[in-house]
């Protein structure tokens, strides 16, 4: 109980010290604040001062931290905005990541299991770290923002596929009969929440917004455990439950009064990155094995390999999600935002080693590049996009005489 008390403490200090540091940090370099809860949770944590230790509850609070990650990455995922080129070229760039990333597997580790592994790992986009780095720098809707949100809606959603196929413990047959059911019923209730009206649902979630009803948090929780729940007992992982059911709460209040809708998006977000997706990160620090690291040159070296390899193997296909006529400058940015992936990598991994399909050296370098890619490719790519000038917008964006009517 003891040292259940102190890391409880000591993460909710590290929660407020992380945004902190980037404030401190601000004028000088732009840091997310996601780099911050992990470097300071490696280095409380057993691999370096060994103040916090990781407990049964830490963990299942870090599992809704990872799932409300989700939820927020498919809430906020535009259909509307991404359909068509975007979308399609987007999910094209992640099937030559998956095969390209699984070939590089083969290279490195020794069974069909652990490439796997890999290549789903480098296929990855972290959508749920970059929407709010876009919305923070004001291009969420601009042709960046659309091509992002699109590679990273291909970069999530298409590893959890994958993970669901190939980790669920069935053979590919029943795995993909399952999945296909499951995709099957969330279609339907997305499509059934997109042809409803919603009357009743808006006029409670209106009335309690600012009581202790609640009823638009509660409905949420609701939504996301249920659906997380569906996924784990069909043996698919929770991860894809939870980005459904961010998908499907965005369709309910499509038609909801926009105040009602952007107070309900305040509330998430406080719940989510004032919350649970902080211990999630802070956790992911103190449960990293930096020794596994330190202990071999082989692993080490590993690290700046697999973050190369991230952004050719990643990176590289991002491009054909590149609006038409994007400078050149557009074009790096968003592949240094497509190339950025930590969440997905960190789920992958963890059952990689519940499994022993994978080392802790390889584990810990996938995942150490992956922090080194949230840390640094978002921060290139701004600066990219600041210094070359924005991408034009798209023909549909143009009145009749030429002039921009879009952001």
């Amino acid at each position: 109980m003891q040292d259940l008390s102190t890391s409880l403490v000591l993460i909710a200090f590290l929660a407020i010290a992380a945004p902190l540091a980037a404030r401190f940090l601000d004028r000088v370099v732009k840091v997310p604040i996601v780099v911050f809860e992990l470097i300071l949770g490696i280095l409380l944590g057993p691999s370096v001062l060994g103040w916090i230790q990781s407990t049964d509850f830490t963990d299942t609070l870090a599992d809704f931290g990872l799932a409300m990650l989700f939820f927020v990455a498919g809430n906020e995922i535009d259909v509307a905005l991404i359909r068509g080129r975007p979308a399609a070229r987007a999910a094209a760039g992640w099937a030559m990541s998956l095969a390209a990333g699984i070939g590089a597997g083969f290279l490195l580790a020794p069974t069909p299991a652990a490439a796997t592994i890999i290549g789903v790992a480098l296929c990855s986009t972290a959508l749920g770290a970059l929407l709010p780095i876009l919305r923070d720098a004001g291009e969420s809707r601009s042709p960046l923002g659309v091509a992002v949100t699109a590679l990273g809606a291909a970069g999530e959603f298409g590893p959890l596929i994958a993970i669901s196929l190939f980790f669920s413990g069935r053979q590919p047959g029943p795995a993909a009969g399952v999945l296909l059911g499951f995709v099957a019923l969330t279609g339907l209730a997305v499509f059934l929440a997109s042809r409803a009206r919603h009357t009743l649902l808006h006029s409670q979630v209106t009335r309690t917004l600012h009581t202790s009803g609640q009823f638009a948090v509660r409905s949420i929780m609701f939504i996301l455990t249920v659906l997380v729940v569906l996924s784990m007992v069909l043996g698919l992982d929770m991860l894809l439950g939870a980005f459904a059911a961010g998908v499907l709460w965005k369709v309910a209040m499509a038609r909801a009064p926009k105040p009602d809708r952007e107070l309900i998006e305040a509330k998430v977000d406080a719940v989510a990155f004032g919350f649970l997706v902080p211990v999630f990160f802070i956790d992911t620090g103190i449960d990293y094995e930096l020794h596994a690291l330190t202990a071999s040159p082989a692993a080490l070296a590993l690290v700046p390999l697999f973050l190369v390899l991230l952004l050719v193997l990643r990176g590289g296909p991002s491009l054909l999600a590149a609006p038409p006529r994007a400078p050149a400058s557009t074009k790096r940015a968003i592949m240094l935002f497509g190339a950025t992936g930590l969440p997905i990598i960190v789920a992958v991994t963890s059952i990689g080693r519940d499994q022993d399909l994978i080392s802790s050296g390889i584990a810990s370098a996938l995942v150490g590049a992956g922090m080194l890619s949230v840390l640094v490719f978002p921060l290139l790519a701004l600066r990219q996009y600041q210094r070359g000038g924005k991408a034009p917008a798209a023909p549909e964006e143009r009145g009749a005489q030429g002039q921009v009517l879009g952001p």
